[in-house]
């Protein structure tokens, strides 16, 4: 014989699917938020390791410029190579020292300008259209042998403002790179 359901049955069954909706509910909710947490963080990785590329194609450019001696052990440096264009040319500071704050402000000779992929759009203190990224830099003697070592660092950043960063206040922002190096003399 088929035993009938009562009332009381029909209503734990009822309370039973309300429960296993609100957890099945609150677990979708928890992924979705798990999902946009995932997103902006995968977001921001990727703003940084571009920034990150873009920073470390300068540094190579700087480093790769003339600081060394002569075949006569007389001081050799590059203050002439324009790095702010593509190709180089011979009407730039190469690795002169920079005036102070090139790091927090666009500085003529040390900032250019790059687009979304990363490609040469222009240079100055300017920003140009279509401009994404600015990237600056600058070249300070080593206080411990500034007539042999210089301090190198470049910076990466979205055209954005940045607040209390471009007051020298902040190194660098989440989603930017700052990179450093010292290149010292090297003979020939």
């Amino acid at each position: 014989m088929l035993h009938q359901p009562s009332g009381a049955e029909r209503g734990l069954s009822l309370i039973e699917v309300l429960v296993a909706t609100a957890i099945f509910v609150t677990g979708v909710v928890a992924l979705f938020q798990l999902f946009i947490a995932a997103h902006a963080a995968n977001r921001a990785a990727r703003g940084a390791t571009g920034a990150t590329v873009l920073a470390a194609q300068k540094m190579e450019q700087l480093r790769g410029l003339t600081w060394g001696f002569d075949a006569a052990g007389l001081p050799v440096s590059d203050t002439t190579t324009d790095t702010t264009v593509l190709p180089f040319t011979s009407a730039g500071s190469g690795l002169a020292p920079s005036p102070p704050g090139t790091l927090q402000q666009n500085t003529a000779g040390y900032a250019d300008y790059l687009d979304q992929q990363g490609a040469w759009v222009g240079r100055g203190s300017a920003i140009p259209d279509g401009a994404v990224y600015i990237r600056r830099w600058s070249v300070e003697p080593l206080p411990t042998d500034p007539a042999n070592a210089v301090l190198l660092q470049v910076l990466v950043t979205r055209h954005r403002d940045r607040g209390d960063a471009d007051h020298g206040r902040v190194a660098r922002l989440p989603d930017e790179a700052r990179l450093a190096t010292i290149k010292t003399r090297k003979w020939r």
